[in-house]
This record gives C-alpha cells, sequence and structure tokens, in this order.
C-alpha cells in the first residue's frame, strides 16, 4: 500500500511530496526527493512488476458534476484531458469558479464542493476545502489541477482509477483525505504528531520514526499508508458505485466507504 502526499507547488515540489509504503502495520518506506512526473513514471514502472499495487492520492480527483456540465465534460477523464491542455491557464487567471488568489475573492457558486466532500464528517472541526480555492490557507485547488493530467497518465499506462473504472482492481489509485484516516491530531505541531504516532504505531522502526512526525507531510504520508494497510483486503475488492453523480465526481476512499450509505454502492462479484 502507497500513500502519496501531495503538492501543486510550481516549484521544488520533489521537497514537499511524501511517499509512504506499508505492509499490515509496518511502514516500509517513507521518502520524498520525486518530482510529480518523476513519482508518475516510477509507479508506472513498478506496476509493471507489481500489478497488486494499490496508491492513495491526497487530491480531488474531479470538480463538482455542474461544472462538468457547464465546460460539456461528460466525465472526469475528459476533465483531466482538458486540465493538461489548460490547467496552467485556469491556475493563472484564476477565473471564476476559481479563486483565492489576490484580488479573486470567493465567488457566488452553485456548489463549492463534491458530493463526497460534503459527506466527510468533521475532524475536528476540520472539513474538505473546495478544490475550486486555488490560493490560501490550506488550498487543496492547486495540487488538484496538476494532479488531473497524472491521473490521465496512469490510466493510460494500466491503472484503474476509483470509482471511475469498473472494475476497479489493482493496479489502482483511490483519493484518500488524510484527516479522515489520522483523526483529531494538531499536525502543525511536532509535538503532537510525535504523541500520535508513538500512541497509534508504536512500533515503528526509529529511523522511520523521527521521519513520520518531521514535517506534516511526511506524517500524512506514513499514517495513511498504515491506515491502507491494515485495510488492505477492502482496498483491494473496492466496491463500484452506482450513483451517477458520485461517478462523475469522484469519491473519496474512507475504512468504511463500503458501508456509505449514498452513493448507493454494490460489491462487484467475483
Amino acid at each position: 500500500m502507497l500513500a502519496v502526499d501531495w503538492s501543486g507547488r510550481q516549484r521544488g515540489e520533489q521537497h514537499f511530496i511524501w511517499t509512504g509504503e506499508a505492509r499490515h502495520d509496518e511502514l516500509r518506506r517513507l521518502e520524498c526527493g520525486l518530482t510529480r512526473m518523476q513519482l508518475i513514471d516510477a509507479l508506472i514502472a513498478r506496476a509493471e512488476d507489481d500489478t497488486g499495487l494499490v496508491v492513495g492520492f491526497d487530491f480531488s480527483f474531479s470538480l463538482p458534476a455542474w461544472f462538468l456540465d457547464a465546460q460539456g465534460y461528460e466525465s472526469a477523464p475528459e476533465l483531466w484531458d482538458a486540465a493538461a491542455r489548460d490547467g496552467e491557464t485556469w491556475l493563472r487567471e484564476c477565473a471564476p469558479p476559481f479563486w483565492g488568489r489576490p484580488g479573486r475573492p470567493r465567488p457566488p457558486l452553485r456548489e463549492h464542493f463534491r458530493s463526497t466532500e460534503t459527506r466527510l464528517a468533521a475532524v475536528g472541526g476540520i472539513r474538505p476545502k473546495s478544490t475550486f480555492q486555488i490560493g490560501g490557507a490550506g488550498s487543496v485547488g492547486t495540487g488538484s489541477v496538476r494532479g488531473f493530467p497524472m491521473l490521465a497518465r496512469l490510466r493510460r499506462a494500466g491503472f484503474s482509477v476509483w470509482p471511475f473504472d469498473e472494475p476497479a482492481w489493482p493496479p489502482v489509485v483511490v483519493e484518500i483525505y488524510p484527516r479522515a484516516l489520522t483523526g483529531a491530531v494538531v499536525k502543525s505541531n511536532r509535538d503532537a504528531r510525535r504523541a500520535y504516532v508513538d500512541d497509534h504505531h508504536p512500533g515503528l522502526a526509529p529511523e522511520l520514526r523521527d521521519l513520520s512526525v518531521a514535517s506534516e507531510d511526511a506524517f500524512d504520508a506514513a499514517v495513511s499508508a498504515l491506515v491502507m494497510a491494515r485495510e488492505e483486503s477492502a482496498l483491494r475488492a473496492l466496491p463500484a458505485i452506482d450513483d451517477p453523480v458520485a461517478r462523475r465526481e469522484g469519491w473519496v476512499w474512507t475504512p468504511n466507504a463500503h458501508a456509505a450509505p449514498t452513493p448507493r454502492l454494490r460489491r462487484r462479484v467475483h
């Protein structure tokens, strides 16, 4: 199980993109140093030998359905292709519905969030940010816009992207929201990160334990990978989603994803 703490930074992203790898209750690897493109190349190369690969990315896999309709995109993959062509223009111009850059306040929109985001429970009073926010504290939109083309590359290389592809068998990528996996913790506080790791994952090797608390990015990658490893059987049998909106907007994987009352989930028959 791999968990990637992504970065939308224009330069120097290799210092902020962390990848954690875990199996069972053991964190096997935690590292940074690759650019977005290098990381995707590495995943594609690895999948040639490891066909059971499961990767979690912490950026949004799509945008609200009303935006897809307005732009004439029938599916999320069409959005990904559009982002490969025009995403840098979206980020540079920051025209509505995007917002957050200087002089670009939050606009009134039909809906700022995807269905999956509205259904995620608050964790410690914190809820997901809108993907349309591409600037300001906690913004996630830039990383998502620069992540969309990477999903297209992975898909062309043979990865399934859940929940858009069915069946979503490995190698597969899923969208994760680290706060839903860590629970409430003050991630900005190193002592709080250390206490969390020592309490929840006391068996980590000393060098990996030190790395996992060194930064918020490393912490999210490490803990997310460990939770994914704990839920390995579920991630290797991802449920199909019937809801047409969720199949365009995407769905955040959580350990109880199979139990979500909406959208309607159904198990594949093998």
